[in-house]
């Protein structure tokens, strides 16, 4: 379905606040910067601020649903043969191949890490997204093995594919926080994704492998 002016609109008001309170956050830090203040930099109330943004930390987690559901997506568009952590595997080296935005490697993320790293109120949630990411990969290896209820074993399988990612984002933060070129640490990443497909177990290794449609 099209979209609508009136969806387009508020798309684009949203996306303009987002944009307005990211500057100042980069500029002067998360906690240094009122909601009032973003609301008059972007010529808004603050009421419309909050009815877009419920919380402040929505304001920098801006597109933070991408990232929840990113594990469960990639497990469920998984290829026929192909397991759960494979296909997880497979996507992390193709994003870092391609020097991708997403996984953080782009010139400046070191401004927008030392934003969370200075504000409590942003580690706590970049926490608690990366736990909403692992129960949604444990539902969705739930729902694609077929598991009961009282099953653990998608949730520990969650925990092991989890740590991969996690594993990977901490690393590329930990150097594009040197301001370091993307591509070399691209290049790095894609080996230590080698070596922890080397130390995952044969049981994480194919767990959950899609069979012929």
């Amino acid at each position: 379905m099209a979209e609508g002016l009136r969806e387009r609109k508020k798309r684009q008001t949203r996306q303009y606040i987002s944009d307005v309170a990211t500057g100042l956050f980069l500029e002067r830090g998360f906690d240094a910067v009122t909601v009032a203040e973003i609301a008059d930099a972007a010529d808004v109330s603050v009421n419309t601020v909050y009815n877009y943004f419920p919380a402040k930390e929505d304001l920098f987690f801006d597109r933070s649903s991408g990232v929840v559901d990113r594990l469960a997506r990639w497990v469920r568009a998984r290829d026929a043969g192909e397991s759960a952590a494979r296909a997880v595997l497979r996507e992390l080296r193709g994003e870092v191949q391609a020097v991708s935005p997403r996984m953080g490697l782009i010139a400046g993320y070191a401004g927008f890490m030392r934003v969370i790293d200075e504000a409590p109120p942003l580690r706590s949630r970049l926490w608690a997204l990366a736990q909403e990411a692992q129960a949604a990969l444990a539902r969705a290896l739930r729902e694609e093995t077929g598991a009961a209820d009282g099953d653990e074993l998608p949730q520990l399988m969650a925990g092991q594919i989890s740590w991969v990612h996690s594993t990977v984002m901490a690393v590329i933060s930990r150097e594009m926080v040197k301001e370091r070129d993307p591509g070399e640490v691209s290049r790095e990443v894609l080996a230590l994704l080698d070596d922890i497909e080397d130390l995952l177990s044969e049981k994480v290794l194919n767990y959950a492998v899609r069979g012929a449609s």
